[in-house]
């Protein structure tokens, strides 16, 4: 009789939690809890700063953001934070926030980040902290954005680059870089599509991607993991742990921001088709930028597993820069994984936070 009532009462709670998940899953998010101070705002970009309870370093770790994804990943859980981390590291941590694009973004590109945004947020940045020179993490687009940010500008006061799941070598990764590969080709096979697809001129309404589009774009990339992520939770609906992760992770997927159509102009157009970067330089609005000026120490990583930017698409970088301190690592993990994983927080963030570490200044 025990057992029956216990088989009941377990039954009940797996209803009432498979209830709470798809009715009110916003109840069970833990992400964004790190507390934070916002130092500076520039148009739409808000820079957070998380201050470090034991700072050690002189140089503070900033993190740019790539578009499209919401702030939740850097500070996932309470217990699996990437700013926490490195706070407790002893780092002052700072963080660009693009804030919540639309429509009347859709004329933005790569150079409204690395010409404009990046440089002005960095100085704010370098002027609150007291520090001439500071640390660059990127990750996905964002590992694009501060490559070309640096290589633009050779500014000595980025002491440290860390480049996260970036593609160089488009065409390299996987299944999705031989479709881009195979679309180049077609395309080029015209030459009026070429002109009018390449030259900039595709009307940025049309390219313009809304966050719901991006969200549902970013699951079929990687469906079998999304269905087995689907799978873990019902089978794990006794699990408040396993629930709570599985109501975090999903409210950042589903909260994903447009892509205003000049990025996707660059990125898709330029970076993924035309694959400039392979070569170690792309143009963008008149400027040829090359990576031989990066510099300064270089970490590159790249997923495990990543099925969007896969190893032999990201490790080509560790030969196009001019850096004397170069590293490659494999990081546990998918695109998204290799960022959020308990495996990366195990394997990789102390990996990141040694190599970070010896190449910062103690105070």
């Amino acid at each position: 009789m025990i057992q029956v009532k216990n088989k009941i009462a377990k039954h009940k709670s797996k209803l009432k939690n498979l209830s709470t998940t798809l009715f009110n899953s916003k109840s069970l998010v833990l992400s964004q809890t790190t507390p934070y101070e916002v130092i500076a705002e520039y148009k739409q970009t808000r820079v957070r700063y998380y201050a470090s309870p034991d700072k050690q370093y002189q140089e503070p770790l900033v993190f740019v953001a790539p578009l499209a994804i919401n702030m939740a990943i850097y500070d996932l859980y309470p217990y699996r934070s990437l700013v926490k981390h490195f706070q407790h590291s002893g780092f002052d941590v700072y963080l660009m926030e693009w804030g919540r694009y639309n429509y009347k973004d859709r004329f933005l590109n790569f150079m409204s980040f690395i010409d404009d945004a990046i440089p002005h947020c960095i100085d704010q940045i370098r002027t609150h902290s007291h520090s001439d020179q500071i640390s660059l993490h990127g990750w996905s687009m964002a590992g694009v954005f501060v490559m070309l940010y640096c290589a633009l500008h050779k500014p000595n006061h980025v002491k440290n680059l860390m480049v996260l799941g970036s593609p160089v070598d488009s065409h390299a990764s996987g299944r999705t870089g031989k479709l881009f590969q195979k679309a180049n080709q077609l395309i080029a096979k015209n030459k009026t599509l070429q002109n009018k697809i390449y030259s900039g001129t595709v009307p940025k309404h049309l390219i313009h991607s809304p966050g719901i589009l991006n969200s549902l774009g970013f699951k079929m990339i990687d469906p079998v993991g999304w269905i087995q992520s689907q799978k873990q939770l019902l089978a794990n609906l006794d699990n408040p742990q396993a629930l709570y992760e599985h109501a975090t992770m999903g409210n950042f997927l589903n909260q994903m921001i447009d892509y205003p159509g000049g990025i996707n102009q660059d990125m898709i157009f330029n970076v993924w088709l035309q694959n400039p970067l392979k070569n170690g330089v792309i143009t963008l609005q008149d400027k040829h930028i090359e990576l031989k000026n990066i510099e300064c120490s270089l970490l590159v990583g790249a997923g495990r597993s990543d099925q969007i930017v896969s190893e032999d698409a990201v490790k080509p970088l560790i030969g196009l820069t001019n850096s004397k301190d170069v590293t490659f690592t494999l990081i546990p993990g998918g695109h998204l994984g290799l960022m959020s994983s308990q495996s990366s927080a195990n394997e990789f963030w102390p990996f990141m936070t040694t190599w970070l570490k010896q190449r910062s200044s103690k105070i």
